[in-house]
């Protein structure tokens, strides 16, 4: 299991990711933002709280967080040219 060691929040609801196998790069979240829990983004400095959650989650709180798992295969596959499957980025607990 892949873990996220690096994340940094970067302009226009992108974020920088590193992973232990040596995986890194830019995330493109702009097409979540403004909907749903995503709202909360567009709160002054909110994007910005962006940490790698004790449970390998990329949190911004409790509520708000995307799965490591996804995000390690989108940038893999940008490395390598494949076409990551459908799998959701986001969750939310209730």
């Amino acid at each position: 299991m892949v873990r996220p060691t690096s994340v940094k929040a970067l302009s226009k609801y992108r974020i920088w990711l590193e992973f232990d196998d040596g995986v890194s790069g830019e995330v493109d979240l702009s097409d979540m933002a403004g909907s749903g829990v995503f709202k909360i983004w567009d709160e002054p400095g909110y994007f910005d709280k962006v940490h790698i959650a004790p449970h390998r989650a990329i949190a911004w709180d409790d509520e708000v967080e995307l799965c490591p798992d996804s995000l390690h295969w989108e940038l893999a596959s940008k490395a390598d040219g494949a076409t990551a499957p459908a799998v959701p980025l986001a969750s939310q607990d209730a």
